[in-house]
């Protein structure tokens, strides 16, 4: 796991030295280990490492000999969770390393382009082919690793984080209204366009081929089987989850140094600390956040109680109104490709708390509610509009008077828009087509984008087991019954709970997740919503006095809205104006 990024040349001169320095300065954080450099002619590649698999001989990047006598070469920001499989297929092959990336390489120079469809696991990769003068990227179908690009007229630059593509002069620190106002309405951005001028994402699934530094071939998996729902019994249903779990919880553990899992006590996280405890011998650590003395359900209790009736090692987090006020630009820094989800405020907390305890690995349950149908709205996925739940059908700031241009149409949803029409292009069945919606953006460009910055900002790793390829199959072509029954969301998981971690009460209801942030804003409403309010960005986008009314508002649909808005001031002095954190969120908006 790491940093990767490189360059391309379109006139084929050598790539220049200080953006590839730069690329690797900005980087770092993703990969504390060691840097990697390969150089060869207009291609340049760098790494910074995060050593997870083979400590000793994985540096990067990693070589192989091409039929032509030329010299290959591949960095990659991923776990190839079947590398041993891959490598006892590949018993002719002399490897180098035991690092789980070196398969890749080799699966490249046998299958050229298509080599990812035989790979499982999260990957951002980059192989330079030296014969076929061209340059290859590749990233997994759900997008749980990123990777970003610009196309300009000096040729090609790719890297991990936008912001490295800015630090090297490959991308001006522009904002795009259009994305802008995607961010400000949904929390996030979709699609292939980033909310940075020129700053593009390789989507889930895709592979790029760059020759001359232009792309000149696009291909993609696709994350989701193209099939309706096939017919099963509660019991094989049962059996068939029980065996693909303890296949995807197995390999998401294959690693060279100690792991842990996040665990909320909800049904997803119950699931993979049942199978961690079934397959390790030693007790397995949890971390569990929690916000005390606030209004919100803290989840540390029960987490708890579930966690040692297994026998688990249950570290508790506590993330405090001081926490809020402290580390909330430090966060928004880390989250160049913006997800203003509040989510991100326990996530980032966690992995500090995960790393200081020595660990660089953890679990996380992202995946279960899309595939297993766990969100509200699904369950009324078989009804027509008004009485379906659309994704976002409102936007965060509308009817609020808050927006300067704020009219009947609605352009900040036509990234969902699209979404929702090449889904139904699909023949799925009206669940299924909901479900893959959320995954085609919601997932990777959200809830992804927030546990790799969070992660990796803290040099820890995130692993996730329900989207693994045969799990996601698997889930996704259940009955839409044994998704949701007697208006309950993933009843499957939960029948399988009631015998896999009964100290879970799977068939209780549970209360949703939230984070106290309007409780926190509005004890300094007034101070934080004129600072807020009289930002560049916020104030290029809104009106001043209704965003300074939204902070002293106690309606949670307007606490919401203000969150986003001060999220997104934050992020804007930091990635669009390039002021860094100047100490706490008041002291960092009131700086010039």
């Amino acid at each position: 796991m790491c940093g990767i990024a490189g360059i391309m040349t379109a006139d084929g001169r050598p790539p220049d030295a200080v953006a590839l320095e730069r690329m690797t300065g900005c980087l770092a954080h993703r990969g504390p280990d060691g840097r990697g450099r390969h150089l060869a002619g207009d291609v340049a590649l760098v790494q910074t490492r995060l050593a997870i698999i083979d400590l000793q001989t994985g540096d990067q990047p990693l070589f192989a000999t091409t039929p032509a006598g030329g010299r290959a070469a591949l960095i990659a920001n991923a776990e190839i969770y079947n590398f041993v499989e891959l490598r006892a297929a590949m018993a002719d092959v002399a490897f180098a390393t035991r690092s789980d990336c070196e398969p890749p390489l080799h699966l490249y120079l046998r299958h050229g382009v298509s080599f990812a469809s035989h790979l499982r696991g999260m990957y951002a990769i980059a192989i330079h082919d030296p014969d076929a003068r061209r340059l290859v990227l590749a990233r997994d179908p759900f997008g749980i690793k990123p990777l970003y690009y610009v196309e300009a007229a000096a040729g090609f630059a790719f890297a991990s984080e936008p912001q490295a593509l800015i630090e090297a002069g490959w991308a001006k620190p522009s904002l795009c209204p259009a994305q802008r106002d995607e961010l400000l309405q949904l929390q996030f951005t979709t699609g292939r366009a980033t909310v940075f001028e020129g700053v593009q994402r390789v989507l889930p699934g895709e592979t790029l081929v760059v020759e001359a530094g232009r792309v000149v071939e696009r291909r993609r998996l696709d994350a989701l089987p193209r099939e309706r729902p096939r017919r099963a019994s509660v019991t094989d249903a049962l059996n068939e989850l029980d065996g693909v779990l303890t296949d995807s919880v197995g390999v998401h553990q294959r690693a060279d140094v100690p792991y842990g899992m996040f665990f909320s006590g909800g049904i997803d996280s119950s699931v993979l600390l049942a199978m961690m405890v079934r397959l390790n011998e030693r007790p397995v650590r949890t971390f569990t956040a929690g916000f005390p003395g606030t209004a919100v359900h803290d989840e540390r209790r029960h987490a708890r109680e579930v966690a040692l009736a297994v026998g688990a090692d249950p570290v508790d987090v506590e993330f405090t109104e001081a926490d809020f006020w402290r580390l909330l630009p430090e966060i928004a820094a880390a989250m160049d490709d913006p997800a203003a989800d509040y989510a991100v405020l326990p996530t980032y907390k966690l992995a500090q708390a995960a790393r200081a305890d020595g660990l660089k690995v953890v679990l996380s349950g992202e995946g279960g509610d899309e595939l297993f149908a766990g969100y509200g709205r699904y369950r009324t996925a078989d009804r027509t509009w008004p009485f379906a739940r659309e994704m976002r059908r409102t936007g965060m700031l509308d009817g609020l008077g808050v927006l300067r241009e704020e009219g009947r149409r609605r352009p900040w949803r036509a990234g969902i828009a699209a979404a929702e029409r090449a889904a139904a292009g699909a023949g799925w069945t009206r669940l299924q087509t909901v479900q893959a919606v959320d995954c085609a953006d919601w997932l990777p460009h959200d809830l992804l984008t927030k546990l790799d910055r969070c992660l990796m900002a803290n040099g820890v790793e995130g692993r996730v087991p329900f989207l693994d390829p045969a799990v996601a199959r698997f889930a996704f072509l259940l009955p839409d019954v044994l998704k949701i029954r007697r208006g309950q969301g993933k009843w499957l998981l939960r029948r399988w709970l009631e015998t896999g971690l009964p100290a879970s009460r799977p068939f209780t209801r549970k209360r949703g997740f939230t984070v106290p942030v309007g409780e926190w804003m509005r004890r300094r409403g007034r101070s934080l919503g004129r600072l807020v309010a009289t930002q560049d960005g916020v104030a290029e986008a809104c009106r001043m006095e209704a965003v300074e009314a939204l902070f002293q508002s106690d309606k949670p649909r307007h606490a919401k809205a203000a969150w986003t808005l001060l999220f997104f001031a934050l992020w804007h002095r930091r990635h669009i104006l390039g002021r860094p954190p100047a100490g706490d969120v008041l002291e960092t908006l009131a700086a010039a």
